[in-house]
């Protein structure tokens, strides 16, 4: 290509005479885009691991404001670029994101909480954050108080102690749909300035619920659920109230190394970008469902803060814009009978996770809050039913979903004493 050609395609004639090896490894000899600037509308993809400065006193001024990217581990453009959506989002005056729901967690906790410590929380409780708190706080001499969930919040101020540091709770429940007052939850927090209430909306997602606005002090959620929406990234995100709070999570997350990849805050930036009319979709759907559930004859209870009939429905309806699509029924008759009906789905998939665009079931006593991960013990004290079952409504047509449904109840409604005999056998 000559000095002209490489001109009109933006690219600068100007290489340095070096060795080929040389040429190949190293990028500061490489031909660059000298071109008129552009601005994409989609942010790129910042995949590199390494910046490079004019100086030494470049390095200082970014070294010294925390504000400034120099290295992935304290994040990149890309995660700037969603934690400033989902803060405003919120409401908040700072958003961290992680590689998990669960790094948003435990990295919260472990920011807050220290030996000799004391958190009340809710049971049930997301089987990750439930086997968390039980297996590992422990370890670090962390007493732990539960609560049911969705109970008067002066339960959790019955149990604060003067050791007490947290209060976490979930809204809706995982898996049992139960609310949590976020206004009476939030007035803990002035009351008591120097216990820090935390709140997992995920079921919700910030388009529907925004914690921050009743007083708590930090939303959780996992971007794996609503914010992404289409089942093709993992990442968790934490907003805080208070600066103080925000500056102590990111500085904690740059040295437990756990921030969300470049590629994933792509993706998650690019979901978000129809979180409102998912949300909608997904609200409007499993309404239909829920009323659809709650009148056939197999299911004894559906779990759904849009109905009437869920126990916090006036709530949930002072708190959500809408009601969400994740919705708990239990089956009116055998554990073989549940499991027959979650294998009998043709379109609804059966799998673990929520928030995507596709429907996805699953036998909560058997996967997420199974054995590998809960005791028949410990689900009992959670009140988690052999015959429970967690639905995600996705965006298909409601109708497809209703008929997927209707089918796979059938199989489960003519399911014979034999059948369920040989099935134990």
């Amino acid at each position: 290509m000559d000095a002209s050609s490489q001109k009109a395609n933006g690219t600068s004639s100007k290489i340095v005479s070096v060795s080929p090896d040389t040429l190949i490894a190293s990028n500061a000899h490489l031909q660059k885009y000298t071109g008129p600037p552009m601005d994409p509308i989609v942010t790129p993809i910042y995949t590199s691991s390494v910046y490079r400065f004019k100086d030494i006193e470049q390095f200082g001024v970014i070294s010294n404001n925390a504000d400034f990217i120099f290295y992935p581990r304290m994040g990149t453009p890309n995660s700037s670029g969603v934690e400033t959506t989902i803060c405003s989002l919120e409401g908040g005056a700072g958003s961290v994101v992680f590689v998990s729901g669960m790094a948003a967690i435990t990295t919260t906790f472990m920011s807050l909480l220290k030996a000799g410590d004391h958190i009340v929380a809710q049971n049930p409780v997301y089987s990750g954050v439930f086997k968390f708190i039980n297996k590992f706080l422990p370890k670090w001499n962390v007493e732990v108080s539960w609560v049911t969930a969705g109970c008067d919040v002066t339960e959790y101020e019955k149990h604060i102690k003067p050791n007490t540091k947290l209060l976490y709770g979930e809204t809706p429940c995982n898996p049992k749909m139960s609310i949590l007052d976020l206004e009476a939850f939030g007035q803990l927090s002035k009351k008591y300035a120097h216990i820090v209430t935390m709140v997992d909306g995920t079921f919700a997602s910030p388009y529907l619920q925004l914690p921050l606005k009743f007083g708590v002090d930090i939303s959780m959620h996992s971007c794996t659920k609503y914010l992404g929406g289409h089942s093709d990234l993992m990442g968790g995100v934490v907003t805080m109230r208070t600066k103080a709070l925000f500056e102590k999570i990111r500085e904690n997350r740059t040295y437990y190394g756990n921030p969300l990849s470049a590629f994933d805050c792509y993706l998650l930036a690019r979901g978000m970008k129809t979180l409102a009319v998912r949300m909608d979709r997904h609200s409007q759907n499993a309404l239909i469902i829920a009323e659809y559930l709650q009148s056939h004859p197999l299911v004894k209870e559906v779990c759904y803060p849009g109905l009437k009939s869920h126990l916090q429905h006036n709530i949930a309806a002072k708190q959500m814009k809408s009601f969400s699509g994740m919705i708990t029924f239990e089956i009116n008759g055998t554990f073989e009978q549940s499991k027959v009906f979650v294998e009998s789905t043709k379109l609804v998939n059966l799998a673990v996770s929520l928030g995507g665009v596709e429907s996805l079931i699953e036998h909560i006593s058997y996967m997420v809050h199974g054995p590998w991960i809960m005791s028949d013990e410990e689900r009992k004290e959670a009140g988690l039913s052999d015959t429970l079952i967690r639905l995600s409504v996705g965006l298909e047509n409601v109708e497809d979903i209703k008929d997927d449904l209707g089918q796979a109840l059938q199989k489960a409604q003519t399911l014979t004493a034999d059948d369920i005999t040989a099935a134990e056998g």
